[in-house]
C-alpha cells in the first residue's frame, strides 16, 4: 500500500511539474484575441504614447505591464470568477460598475494568465518592497494625502472604509505585486500619464512612497 501511495504521489507531482513547465503565453495571446479582450484592454505599451482619447476608448485598464502588476495566483482565480475591483465603472465617476466582466473557463483562464504574466515592465524593480503594517505608511495613506479618500480598504474593525472613485484596495496584498505599487507611485507617467489619481512625485519622498507601498501590500484577508 505504501509503495502504491508513493507512486501515486510521484505521478501527481510529475503532472503538476509538467503543467507548470508547459506554460504557453502564445496560446494565451490567441485566446485573449479570440475572446475580444483587446476590445477593452491595451496590451501594448508604454502608456506615454497614448492620448486621453486612446484611454477613453477602452473599457478596462491597460495590461501591457500585467505581469509586473498582478500576482499570478490571484489573476488565475479572478479570470474564472471576476469580481468588481472598482466600485464605479472604468473611466467614470458617476456610473456604478456593472460587474459584467466575462468569465473564462479553466483552460482558457490558465493560458490567458500565462500570457498576461509574460507582459512585464523594466520599470518595476524586484525586491524593493516587503509588506508591513507600518504606522508611517498608514499615516500617509489615511491622513496626510489621504489615499483613503478615493480607495476602499479594510479598516481596523474589519469593516470596509474609504472612497469609491478609485479601484478598491481591499486585499490588495493578494492582488498586487508590492514592487509594482511603489513603481506606480514613483513613475506615474510610465504606467498611466492620463489619469485622475494625483501625482505624488515631489510631494512624497521615495521613503514615504515605500512606506505607503509596504502598508498597502499588507492589505490581506484578516485571519479568523
Amino acid at each position: 500500500m505504501k509503495n502504491i501511495l508513493t507512486v501515486a504521489l510521484s505521478v501527481v507531482f510529475l503532472a503538476s511539474a509538467t503543467s507548470s513547465s508547459s506554460a504557453d503565453p502564445a496560446a494565451g495571446k490567441t485566446v485573449f484575441g479570440a475572446k475580444g479582450c483587446a476590445d477593452c484592454h491595451y496590451t501594448d505599451g508604454p502608456a506615454k504614447e497614448k492620448t486621453i482619447d486612446d484611454q477613453l476608448a477602452k473599457k478596462g485598464p491597460e495590461l501591457w505591464y500585467a505581469g509586473s502588476k498582478f500576482q499570478k495566483a490571484w489573476l488565475a482565480k479572478w479570470l474564472t470568477d471576476p469580481k468588481p475591483i472598482r466600485p464605479q465603472k472604468f473611466n467614470s465617476l458617476t456610473e456604478e460598475n456593472p460587474a459584467d466582466h466575462p468569465k473564462l473557463a479553466g483552460a482558457d483562464a490558465g493560458s490567458v494568465t500565462d500570457y498576461l504574466m509574460s507582459l512585464t515592465s523594466a520599470d518595476v524593480a524586484s525586491g524593493k518592497v516587503k509588506p508591513k503594517n507600518n504606522p508611517k505608511g498608514r499615516q500617509i495613506f489615511t491622513k496626510k494625502m489621504p489615499c483613503s479618500g478615493c480607495h476602499q480598504y479594510t479598516g481596523r474593525k474589519k469593516n470596509i472604509v474609504g472612497g469609491r472613485s478609485g479601484p478598491s484596495l481591499v486585499e490588495a496584498g493578494v492582488r498586487l505585486n508590492p514592487d509594482w505599487i511603489l513603481a506606480y507611485l514613483q513613475k506615474p507617467k510610465v504606467f498611466k500619464p492620463v489619469k485622475m489619481m494625483p501625482v505624488f512625485v515631489g510631494l512624497l519622498s521615495d521613503k514615504d512612497m515605500t512606506n505607503v507601498a509596504r502598508y498597502v501590500a499588507n492589505f490581506k484577508p484578516k485571519k479568523k
